[in-house]
């Protein structure tokens, strides 16, 4: 039997255009599909990564994304940081060593952490 692989993840935020300007324009990542309901970020490799509206009350569900680690790669690591830190974000984690590697972690506006990794 084959080992299953993540092909998709996405998560439910509570306002669809505040993310999409915050992972687009803050974070950087690029738009591949967008329909009214979701978009999706490009991804050169491994599983794509959306962000949608919700299924069920985010408002009822407490903290989001607690128990849930995103990390994404990124080819200068460095550099991305040195990006987001000049922009309005909350950085969780500063950038620092790891066994991955270099690695930061910034909160997006429904309170998910988001890492990076170079």
């Amino acid at each position: 039997m084959a080992t299953p692989q993540l092909d998709f993840s996405s998560i439910q935020v509570r306002d669809l255009e505040k993310s999409r300007e915050f992972y687009q324009n803050t974070l950087g990542f690029e738009i591949e599909n967008e329909n009214p309901g979701a978009y999706v970020f490009k991804n050169e490799k491994g599983a794509s990564f959306a962000i949608r509206k919700p299924l069920v009350d985010l408002d009822r569900a407490g903290k989001l994304g607690w128990g849930v680690a995103l990390w994404f790669s990124v080819p200068d690591v460095e550099k991305r940081y040195d990006d987001v830190r000049g922009k309005e974000v909350k950085i969780v984690k500063d950038l620092t060593d790891s066994p991955f590697g270099k690695v930061f972690t910034v909160e997006d506006p429904d309170g998910y952490y988001i890492t990076f990794h170079g």
